[in-house]
């Protein structure tokens, strides 16, 4: 018998500690009758880098806080793991796992481009330097040529330097990626923590996808749960979540 708010299917989402953002997007993307609970992915390790690789070594264990809940697909929202991963090892060590779906924010954005045939992508970067070249070289090695990489400058004053980015930040790094007359066939804003949905609304006629970490995990989420195909294109034109947005920014 399926969960009462959960009559489709019901979600897990795997999101870092201090992350703000996933959990929000993702509920508000979410098609009516799929329901979504959540762990948090913890980590003592004081680099930023070495905390994304033990999120991501740390799956199995986190996962297991679900208990015996009747989850059809489960959400890794930590697109920088994957980066420092690698496209092959995630693939592999995710391969290995036995029983409820596993699917990356990463994994879930190159489902999301070879769905719209993509060849060529711009980038807008929410990481620092290091993270942000850890990005470029997963995305070219899955066969994506990157015309361009906008940077969103991190915030240092704040809780978090990518989680407490304002919606602002990726609207402008968007509009000049748009701008840019080299012309990618996709825009790819990079990020779980990066709020994201407003610009996609505001952008969701655009003749070039403006795609995001969150938005193509919980296409690929809802995708993985489903029999049918679930056509990206309505979820860029945001039918089914844009006046639920507007309702909760009022």
């Amino acid at each position: 018998m399926a969960p009462l708010y959960a009559r489709k299917a019901l979600l897990g989402l795997l999101t870092p500690q201090a992350n703000t953002t996933a959990e929000a997007e993702i509920a508000l993307l979410l098609p009516p009758g799929h329901g979504l609970i959540t762990a948090r992915l913890t980590s003592d390790c004081p680099k930023v880098e070495d905390r994304l690789t033990d999120y991501f070594a740390r799956i199995a264990p986190t996962a297991a806080q679900f208990a015996n809940a009747p989850l059809t697909a489960i959400g890794f929202a930590c697109t920088g793991a994957s980066y420092l991963v690698g496209a092959a090892a995630e693939a592999q060590a995710l391969a290995a796992r036995q029983g409820v779906p596993v699917i990356t924010a990463g994994q879930a954005i190159a489902s999301a481009l070879r769905a719209l045939d993509a060849k060529t992508i711009a980038i807008a970067s929410p990481y620092g330097p290091a993270l942000t070249a850890s990005a470029a070289t997963y995305w070219t090695d899955q066969g994506f040529t990157i015309t361009r990489i906008e940077t969103i400058p991190e915030d240092r004053g704040a809780f978090h330097p990518i989680y407490a980015h304002a919606a602002d930040k990726a609207e402008t790094a968007t509009r000049r990626l748009l701008d840019d007359p080299a012309g990618a066939n996709a825009i790819v804003l990079l990020g779980t923590g990066l709020p994201t949905l407003p610009t996609l609304a505001r952008h969701a006629d655009s003749p070039r996808p403006v795609l995001s970490s969150n938005l193509c995990l919980a296409w690929a989420m809802t995708q993985a749960a489903s029999t049918k195909t679930i056509d990206l294109h309505d979820w860029l034109r945001g039918d089914h979540w844009r006046a639920r947005l507007a309702d909760t920014l009022g």
